[in-house]
């Protein structure tokens, strides 16, 4: 159930908004991101760099910046080995280049999604033993990898984890016992105990930290290191962006200065990709990097290698990064096609057996490619509001990806059954999983497949109501008072994601004008609204005609469609929520709404 609510926190919005000369209703918006102290609304508004906190304070950060510039010092072979994702490629890519620029004898490697799964393993450990690597470096990968590190260190390699999922561990006797990697250096703010302020960077912000230590014992000019490291910073930014962590804090500051380097990048690849996606002549902004970019640096690592992104951003030549950028889009085009076609099917398997009405959602998809589980468990969790988890056929069993919801820790609840299948039947039940609260990734035997969902859905400690989907409305906020000023504004609030959400609007409509419908799959519908108070605006809402019809038709009966149709007036009233924006059309400039949400009332 989807419940509407508007936030009530209070602060001295016009003082504030004096302060900082800004419109109140924009501090408002930004006390509802829980900024409590003057000091945290002036961080947030500015995002200085210079508040960013000291690599130092990462545990073993000294530890691994004097192992790897002993290691640069004495020209041994540097091996990065990263991830598939868009935070492996951007934290393996930023540790690769910029060590590569200090001087390191470095080069890269990744997971095959496809035979070894997520994360550091025994195949590319002896592959870098054969290639003669000194030194393994993982980056956002790595702190669920202790039995694969003991291997690399038997074989004599040094091995420097830098990761930002959660540590793993068991449960025995109600008492969790972490298991950390026993490797020379491990850098992961999520460790028990670790120091460090803030715990949610991802896998390119902690590899962007190290590069920032190391490049201090290269390069002492301040204003020339900062220089060096404002690429790495853009490539650190979609990163963070593309990882969906919390864009608050450290994260805000990277995210918001990194998409400044993204917009003047002379990095080739990266323009280029930015170029075949049509986005020359635009600002590139967190959308751009979470459904454009980013999806095509996924793709790579999803239906061939990650290790075409990661070359693409390390081309020198323009016409063979121009063909590496396209090959990326067309793959993702590929990939595109493919998820719409099985999260249909998933949604059929939900719908025919049931499986809503479950704690959690497991589904089995016959035939799906295993790198869209993710995607899929995502477009599960947020039609069904259920945490999910789907999964395919891999090389030797099911092989899955879960999404989860607010207030139910996945990476916890798969722990916690693995736990009670483990202390009953003396093994795992889980054969590999690893992840945070929100997303895991896992791998299980087909056959144990009913057990793990009978276990996982027979926790009868979960609450009921975090299936409530609660939508927050920042303000209510008339049509009329809405300025070319006030969308300035609101950019500055930008970027939004995980924990700094567009804002939401909310009024009431009370007539419908000069309906019409575009796009070819006839899902851009353009409208003019007329509130209760009479202040109009021209509106788009994203959404299926025939859906919409439906809608109205439950609510009013067909008379309503009827006048929709013929572009009368139609007396419909609504609630909408909304974000305006500044549409621009031959050199013209004009205020329009676009709605996120509607629901009818009397």
């Amino acid at each position: 159930m989807k419940i509407w609510k508007i936030f009530q926190k209070k602060a001295d919005f016009y003082g504030l908004g004096n302060k900082y000369n800004v419109d109140p209703l924009i501090i408002r918006i930004i006390r509802n991101r829980d900024i409590i102290e003057e000091r945290d609304y002036d961080k947030y508004l500015r995002c200085d760099l210079n508040e960013m906190y000291s690599p130092y304070l990462l545990g073993d950060m000294k530890k691994a910046v004097d192992i790897i510039v002993k290691s640069i010092n004495n020209n041994e072979k540097i091996r990065i080995i990263g991830d598939y994702d868009i935070d492996g490629v951007t934290s393996g890519f930023i540790l690769c280049d910029a060590l590569e620029k200090l001087g390191a004898n470095i080069d890269f490697d990744v997971p095959d999604r496809i035979i070894d799964g997520f994360g550091l393993n025994e195949r590319l450990i002896t592959k870098a033993n054969d290639d003669g690597v000194d030194l393994i470096v993982t980056c956002d990968n790595g702190i669920a990898a202790a039995r694969q590190v003991e291997y690399g260190k038997s074989l004599g390699m040094k091995i420097i984890v830098t990761d930002h999922h959660e540590v793993p561990y068991d449960i025995v006797n109600g008492e969790k016992i972490y298991r950390l990697p026993e490797t020379d250096a491990v850098v992961d703010a999520k460790i028990e105990g670790d120091t460090y302020p803030f715990k949610e960077l991802c896998g390119a912000g902690i590899a962007f930290k190290v590069i920032c230590a190391v490049s201090e014992r290269f390069i002492p000019d301040e204003k020339e290191r900062k220089d060096f490291l404002r690429e790495y910073l853009g490539f650190a930014a979609i990163g963070t962006i593309g990882d969906i962590v919390p864009l608050k804090d450290e994260n805000r500051i990277i995210a918001k200065n990194g998409l400044r380097e993204v917009n003047r990048t002379t990095n080739l690849g990266l323009k280029k990709l930015i170029e075949v996606n049509m986005l020359s002549d635009k600002e590139i902004k967190s959308y751009h990097i979470g459904f454009v970019i980013g999806p095509c640096i996924n793709s790579g690592g999803r239906l061939e290698s990650a290790m075409k992104a990661f070359k693409l951003f390390r081309c020198k030549d323009e016409g063979e990064a121009m063909l590496m950028a396209e090959n990326l889009k067309a793959l993702n085009d590929e990939r595109k096609n493919m998820t719409e076609e099985f999260s249909k099917y998933a949604f059929e398997i939900i719908d025919n057996e049931g499986l809503y009405n479950n704690s959690i959602i497991i589904v089995y998809l016959k035939g799906c490619h295993e790198s869209l589980a993710g995607i899929i468990a995502g477009r599960i969790k947020e039609k069904y509001y259920r945490p999910a988890i789907a999964l395919t056929d891999g090389e030797t069993m099911l092989k899955g990806s879960a999404r989860s919801i607010e207030g139910y820790s996945i990476i916890d609840e798969l722990i916690r059954a693995n736990s009670i299948y483990k202390e009953e039947n003396g093994e795992e039940l889980i054969a590999k999983f690893g992840g945070h609260k929100m997303a895991a990734g896992l791998s299980v035997e087909a056959d144990k497949l009913p057990l793990l969902t009978e276990i996982m859905n027979s926790f009868h400690d979960v609450t009921e109501n975090i299936y409530d989907e609660e939508i927050m409305i920042d303000v209510n906020m008339p049509f009329s008072y809405i300025s070319m000023k006030l969308i300035g504004e609101l950019d500055m609030l930008e970027p939004f994601g995980a924990n700094n959400k567009k804002p939401v609007f909310a009024e009431k409509i009370q007539r419908i004008e000069r309906f019409r419908v575009f796009g070819k799959n006839n899902n851009v519908i353009s409208m003019r609204i007329i509130s209760e108070n009479g202040s109009m605006a021209d509106a788009t809402l994203f959404k299926d005609k025939d859906e919409f019809f439906d809608d109205i038709m439950n609510f009013y009966g067909k008379s309503k469609i009827n006048d929709l149709i013929q572009n009368m007036e139609c007396d419909i009233k609504m609630k909408v929520l909304y974000y305006p924006v500044i549409n621009e059309y031959n050199g013209t400039k004009s205020i329009k709404v676009v709605i996120s949400n509607y629901m009818w009332y009397n």
